[in-house]
């Protein structure tokens, strides 16, 4: 597709994207776009994931459609970059997730009474059977390092204390607290806690980023 013909139209659909971020990399595009890596670009996905999640925080239609767009640009281009170095397509992306949603989806797609994929332990069983991890290990390495801690943590968390008690882990966490003092590691001791209090989170059913967020609105008196 020529720049005239993406300059005459009137609207966009995903072909369109996809056409223009090829041009955009192609011989006599934008130097900077033609530039960019995988890694290079890796911050943005980052960061337009936040925005998007303050899109949604906002009940603001019209940012969140702005912020998808830069969101979804991001998935195209890491898929021009895998087609010019014949890694990876954006069909093969397609292909991927749509193969994945079936396959978590037993009760729905594979025409038998299996509710399976429709709770949260259920979801997990598949995730570990789709993966093929025989292992608590396994399952661990697994959980994405570059998480902030506090996500992670949770995750962990819902991985290795399937069975935690809030009245357990709040004895736990007052008696970590009470030895603070004592720990020659402070920041170890510290980790300890803020590990515990996603342990805490999980077990309640409670977001810890969104409770500490939420927290972080209260004390500068502003709100999302």
């Amino acid at each position: 597709m020529s720049k005239e013909t993406l300059l005459q139209k009137e609207h966009y659909a995903e072909e369109d994207l996809r056409e223009l971020i090829a041009l955009l990399r192609a011989p006599g595009g934008c130097p900077w776009d033609q530039a960019q890596t995988h890694q290079s670009v890796r911050r943005g996905v980052i960061e337009e994931a936040y925005e998007v999640a303050e899109a949604i925080d906002r009940d603001q239609p019209e940012m969140l459609v702005e912020e998808l767009g830069d969101l979804l640009m991001q998935v195209y281009f890491h898929a021009q970059i895998g087609l010019e170095e014949g890694r990876f397509t954006l069909q093969d992306v397609y292909d991927r997730i749509c193969k994945k949603l079936i396959f978590r989806h037993p009760h729905i797609f594979a025409g038998a009474p299996d509710a399976s994929g429709s709770t949260e332990e259920g979801w997990q069983a598949l995730k570990r059977r789709e993966k093929g991890h025989q292992s608590l290990k396994e399952e661990l390495e697994a959980i994405a390092k570059t998480l902030p801690a506090l996500t992670r943590a949770e995750k962990i968390a819902g991985r290795k204390y399937r069975e935690d008690k809030p009245e357990t882990l709040l004895r736990q966490l007052s008696e970590e607290a009470a030895a603070l003092r004592s720990r020659q590691d402070p920041a170890a001791a510290l980790g300890s806690l803020l590990f515990l209090i996603a342990r805490l989170c999980r077990a309640l059913s409670v977001d810890p980023e969104d409770a500490l967020t939420r927290q972080n609105e209260h004390e500068t008196g502003t709100a999302l």
